[in-house]
């Protein structure tokens, strides 16, 4: 397990980052995804087929399409084999923002070889919270394990479906700074929204769970239902913890294709 490692210094993690950097902020796509890359890049991402030429034939068009790319790792950390990126994208001088989470998992030279993505537009919260500023900041490294049953467990005891939004206080701090486009901070936007009678977004499945200290990011799927829309979602949500509870809170979501390229998004 990772987490006896210093934040930052993982080679899974940059490989990650230069995938990322090199191969699409600085357009060079067939150079970095074969460097950083395994035997196989399996890949969960919608519209992009597996392997090198799937990553190529996707991000060279792209390259031309957007000049202009400022693209930022905010926050990355690494659990065992998986690394979790958290990044955000201005592309041709801001006209397009896009925040971006991703999972990826490694090979034992540290190569990627599997990775999942959500994707959504950056925004800013009632409370005046962008999609991705906050602590970035790693600690706590020996409450990885622990954090990462926290998170589990806010999900399938107050979230999921047949979950009781009862015990949200359990796992989340009464002040918990708000990340989502549609609540501000505080627990009881949260109490609000999950005790809905009828409410849009249900977890149906933890997809993975990946920590390192203090934060904790999840990959589920998810139902959203408000009555007209009916539409299952990837969804990622990232967990800041402090003593034993959620402080902080970022989340991403995006519709499951119905026709894919690739595997499908989980």
């Amino acid at each position: 397990m990772s987490t006896s490692q210093a934040p930052g210094n993982s080679p899974k993690l940059q490989n990650a980052k230069n995938l990322y950097l090199e191969g699409i902020r600085d357009g060079r796509a067939r150079e970095a995804v074969t460097q950083y890359t395994g035997d196989r890049y399996t890949q969960h991402s919608t519209g992009v087929r597996d392997g090198v030429e799937g990553f190529v034939e996707f991000f060279e068009p792209f390259i031309q399409r957007n000049p202009d790319r400022d693209i930022q790792i905010i926050r990355g950390f690494v659990d065992g084999q998986y690394v979790f990126i958290h990044a955000y994208q201005s592309l041709n001088g801001g006209k397009a923002k896009w925040v971006t989470t991703d999972f990826f998992d490694t090979d034992e030279n540290d190569k990627i070889i599997e990775h999942w993505d959500v994707i959504a537009g950056f925004f800013t919260s009632p409370s005046g919270n962008t999609s991705v500023d906050g602590v970035t900041e790693i600690t706590d490294l020996d409450k990885t394990e622990e954090n990462k049953e926290i998170v589990r467990n806010l999900l399938r005891d107050a979230l999921m479906e047949g979950g009781n939004p009862a015990n949200i206080p359990n796992y989340v701090a009464e002040d918990i700074i708000e990340h989502n486009k549609d609540m501000p901070d505080g627990i009881q936007a949260l109490i609000d929204m999950a005790s809905k009678p009828n409410r849009a977004l249900n977890y149906r499945r933890i997809v993975l769970c990946v920590g390192q200290g203090n934060f904790v990011a999840t990959l589920s799927e998810a139902n959203f239902n408000d009555g007209t829309t009916d539409q299952d979602y990837a969804q990622v949500d990232v967990f800041r913890l402090e003593n034993g509870k959620v402080v902080e809170h970022w989340d991403n979501m995006e519709p499951v294709p119905e026709e894919n390229v690739n595997g499908g998004k989980f």
